[in-house]
């Protein structure tokens, strides 16, 4: 178990000292010398703006208030992981090494559990290898680069480019859409939100309306219509069989081709059937409109997994209707949720070893259930399962330091 240690720390021990000196000095002073526009001189040295004593006895309730939470929570954590090592990462921030045993054999795990009501200056957030999606990177790299101190791989990604597969949202800016409708969360200022996301998404031009498919995303049907934006590359992917490729700029139309083309700066290029594209026309003023479903307004980051390991407070495992059975068996695991009182928790499960066997999902998701999870969500695992923790890879990867990743979900404290 680690110390709890009491954040009366030193800014804030300065803080409290700081406000004592002021009403002190005002006690003494209030006989002896002149206030000219709330501003008090001294000898003809001008001192800064008085202090209100109201606000400085709100400020030392704020103190005692933040103080009493984090107290709470550390108690709360060296009681939920008795007999667990527990390491103190930043204010609010924990990170547990255990083991437990799954049929006799052990499986080694690293769990964060963060509580933005602590610390509101926490933020969890996916990143991305490059400012383009097809590259891939080590995690340690993504985190250093997002100043994060921890992080954990993130969404499935095509091994080939590295291009998540599945909804992307960093800053309310949409990269990819979702694959299959799987199961994504997303991140309020202030908490949490967990679903199966659609992309409602079309392009209309006059009186035409064509549905958009999908956004940077492989194409997986041949009569899909796909949107491809700066953030793809600089070049649209092939044209499918009877296809055509429109480029849009500045919502109009510059070019309608079968060829790949190269994608502007500002605007897109929808790759379709030619029979749904077909009454477009160079010159046309198109407007793109995107949607997800739920629209969810007041996320700013999304990031995809599945499936479901926790729904409503239920171990749910959705495997088939997300069409992962692929991911079946035991494997190393990645895995996020939140508790009813807005606490987030990410795990690793290692796995392919004699001292770690690795998870089945169902496992996984008994263990999220357990863990207070009442919403949880795999990510993507086996060789791409790792957490990195202020500077070090905390679990075992099978790669050391872990393979190169196309995202990754960070907590940052600004």
């Amino acid at each position: 178990m680690d110390t709890i240690y009491s954040n009366f720390s030193r800014e804030r021990l300065l803080i409290l000292c700081a406000n004592v000196l002021l009403v002190t000095s005002l006690i003494l002073s209030q006989n002896s010398f002149v206030f000219a526009d709330n501003i008090k001189i001294v000898s003809g040295i001008v001192s800064p703006p008085m202090i209100n004593a109201i606000q400085i006895e709100r400020n030392l309730e704020k103190i005692k208030t933040e103080e009493q939470s984090e107290a709470e929570f550390n108690q709360y954590i060296n009681k939920k992981y008795a007999n667990c090592r527990v390491y103190s990462v930043d204010k609010g921030i924990k990170h547990i090494k255990l083991v437990r045993y799954y049929q006799g054999r052990p499986v080694r795990l690293n769990v964060i559990e963060a509580d933005i009501n602590v610390n509101p200056q926490i933020r969890i957030e996916p990143v991305l290898a490059s400012a383009t999606l097809s590259h891939k990177a080590s995690i340690t790299a993504m985190a250093k680069k997002n100043n994060s101190i921890v992080a954990v791989n993130g969404a499935f990604f095509l091994p080939q480019t590295g291009c998540p597969l599945g909804t992307m949202m960093v800053d309310k800016k949409l990269y990819t859409g979702p694959v299959f409708n799987r199961v994504a969360m997303g991140f309020t200022t202030d908490g949490f939100k967990m679903d199966r996301v659609k992309l409602d998404a079309k392009v209309k031009c006059g009186w035409n309306e064509i549905k958009v498919d999908n956004i940077n995303q492989p194409r997986m049907s041949v009569g899909f219509t796909l949107c491809y934006t700066p953030d793809w590359g600089k070049m649209s992917p092939a044209t499918p069989k009877n296809g055509l490729q429109v480029v849009v700029s500045d919502g109009k139309i510059i070019s309608i081709t079968k060829e790949k083309s190269p994608i502007p700066l500002n605007g897109y290029v929808l790759v379709g059937p030619a029979i749904k594209l077909t009454n477009l026309r160079i010159n046309d003023k198109v407007n793109l409109d995107v949607k997800t479903l739920p629209e969810w307004e007041d996320v700013n980051h999304i990031i995809s997994g599945g499936p479901y390991l926790v729904k409503d407070g239920q171990v749910y495992v959705d495997i088939q209707d997300e069409k992962l059975l692929a991911i079946g068996g035991r494997n190393p695991r990645t895995a996020i949720g939140y508790t009813k009182d807005n606490r987030f928790i990410m795990i690793t499960a290692d796995g392919r070893e004699g001292s770690s066997i690795g998870m089945t999902l169902k496992e996984l998701a008994y263990l999220m259930h357990a863990l207070g999870c009442v919403n949880a969500m795999n990510l993507d695992g086996g060789g791409s399962t790792v957490m990195y923790v202020k500077g070090l890879i905390a679990n075992k990867p099978p790669v050391q330091g872990g393979i190169a990743l196309s995202n990754a979900l960070t907590i940052s404290v600004r």
